[in-house]
């Protein structure tokens, strides 16, 4: 061991003077990309500021917001595992990201470390006329014949689940209940019917369920792709979870082989790619397309990361804002009694929650005030002029935050006002650019108009259903990350059964 020593020691010094020599090189390109912005004037060897990242999200990106509204250039900048990033606060820039996404300029990856974890080939990474064909052949998936049909499926399994939430609140009537968890269970059971329907049986359900929930641990962890970390288990995970939604295309590409009527998403899908492939083959053209079996099921993959925790985080915004208005609160019992009570037998049509208006103006603005998904990461894939006086340079993580662009313009934007949304008011219109929870350019989000009606389907069953009062405590609606915004209580709330006669 002596020996082993003596051969290293004159190398020691070489060896630290070669670490000091990569630390000077990582600071001064840092610097060099930082030059006038705001943010961190150093930054920690390697790591950057990844460990206030993961401990505190909601007091990172708050720092980030305050930064960048602190000068007039509207972003900032700070330093994660080797990756520069740069904030965005500035709608308008915001808007310059989303208008270009391509090869040469931003590529949207939807989480940080995300072609890690979510694979090379994926919806979210595509561009061009690949891309364009795939939204186009994803569009008959919410024809209002296809919502009709979610529409159902969706009611049904919210009733089920609220009515197992009295029955959990009845047994101690003084307790509240965090709903957190309660949602997210709620929305993947929902998820996973209307996108493959029957093709999960009970016992995949379950595998699936744990999967997920491996995946949503790991996307808020350190991305240390080694066993036994949450990283790790999450990336497996997303892999076992594509080949169950793969298992169901097959399934759902058989049945409609058969021309069977659609019963859930998966369907409507399957349905169309195979007209497509027919009638190019009746005009004597070759198969305009090919998707393999796993390719589709990563696109489903896509759409349930998507739905499920932005989701769960509007449900719960939801309750938390009804609560503290109940003058708004009042008025959507009013407008939902119109069309359905719980005594009804006739469910919730799509024609119906289009009639009401009051309501669909309420989910807009829980979404505009507590935009779900916050921020909406790219990289520049090559240098890409943002101001005048700034390049962003290639590599660069680049967060447009949806959620600081939803206080711009509007009047009194910290006042929940579902008015606004209301067509005698025409903010939306006035002031579209700033509505930024669904995105915009190329990658808005295709499934705008199945998310309004889920969280429309739910305050109006909700409501109708049940007398709720939240437990207030201090700092209980403060923002937490998960990875999607939401109550830094879980949501405690008591609830009973309402009583409307």
């Amino acid at each position: 061991m002596a020996s082993i020593w003596v051969l290293l020691s004159p190398w020691i010094p070489y060896f630290f003077s070669f670490i000091a020599f990569l630390l000077l090189l990582e600071q001064m390109s840092y610097i060099k990309k930082k030059r006038f912005l705001p943010g961190p004037t150093l930054v920690f060897p390697f790591l950057g500021n990844v460990i206030p990242l993961v401990t505190n999200p909601t007091k990172f990106w708050d720092l980030q917001s305050a930064l960048a509204k602190s000068t007039g250039h509207g972003f900032s900048v700070n330093y994660i595992i080797g990756k520069f990033i740069l904030y965005i606060h500035s709608t308008d820039l915001s808007h310059k990201v989303f208008a270009n996404v391509r090869p040469d300029a931003f590529h949207l990856i939807g989480h940080p470390f995300g072609k890690k974890l979510f694979g090379e080939h994926n919806l979210i990474y595509m561009f061009g006329q690949e891309h364009k064909d795939l939204r186009r052949r994803i569009a008959p998936n919410f024809t209002p014949k296809a919502l009709g049909t979610y529409t159902d499926i969706q009611q049904r399994i919210i009733i089920k689940y609220l009515k197992s939430w009295l029955d959990e609140a009845s047994k101690s009537p003084n307790t509240p209940i965090p709903l957190r968890l309660l949602c997210r269970d709620m929305n993947l059971d929902t998820s996973q019917t209307v996108f493959v329907g029957p093709y999960l049986d009970g016992e995949s359900r379950k595998r699936f369920n744990v999967d997920y929930n491996y995946f949503n641990v790991g996307l808020m962890k350190l991305p240390v792709d080694l066993p036994g970390f949450a990283f790790r288990n999450a990336r497996l995970a997303v892999g076992r979870l594509i080949d169950a939604l793969s298992v169901c295309v097959e399934q759902s590409l058989n049945k409609m082989k058969n021309e069977e009527e659609p019963t859930c998403l998966i369907d409507f899908w399957m349905q169309e790619n195979l007209r497509e492939i027919n009638e190019a083959k009746n005009n004597g053209l070759q198969k305009p397309f090919q998707y393999t079996n796993k390719e589709l099921g990563g696109y489903l993959f896509d759409f349930l990361f998507a739905a499920q925790d932005a989701s769960t985080s509007a449900l719960l915004w939801a309750i938390v804002l009804l609560d503290s208005h109940p003058q708004v609160l009042e008025k959507v019992r009013s407008e939902v009694a119109k069309f359905w009570s719980p005594e009804s037998e006739e469910p919730l049509t799509v024609e119906m929650l289009r009639e009401m208006k009051y309501l669909e103006a309420v989910a807009r603005e829980i979404i505009r005030i507590r935009a779900p998904a916050t921020m909406v990461p790219h990289i520049a894939g090559e240098e890409f002029r943002l101001t005048e006086d700034y390049v962003i340079p290639k590599g660069t993580i680049v967060f447009p935050s949806v959620f600081d662009s939803s206080f711009q313009g509007f009047p009194e934007p910290e006042k929940f006002d579902p008015d606004r949304f209301m067509e005698e008011r025409q903010e939306e219109r006035v002031y579209k650019k700033n509505f930024l929870a669904f995105g915009a350019g190329p990658h808005a989000c295709v499934g705008q108009k199945y998310a309004i009606n889920h969280l429309m389907l739910f305050i109006a069953m909700f409501t109708a259903l049940i007398d709720f009062k939240r437990h207030k405590t201090d700092g209980c609606d403060d923002i937490s990350y998960i990875p999607t915004i939401a109550p830094k209580d879980d949501c405690k709330v008591f609830l009973a059964h309402r009583c409307t006669r």
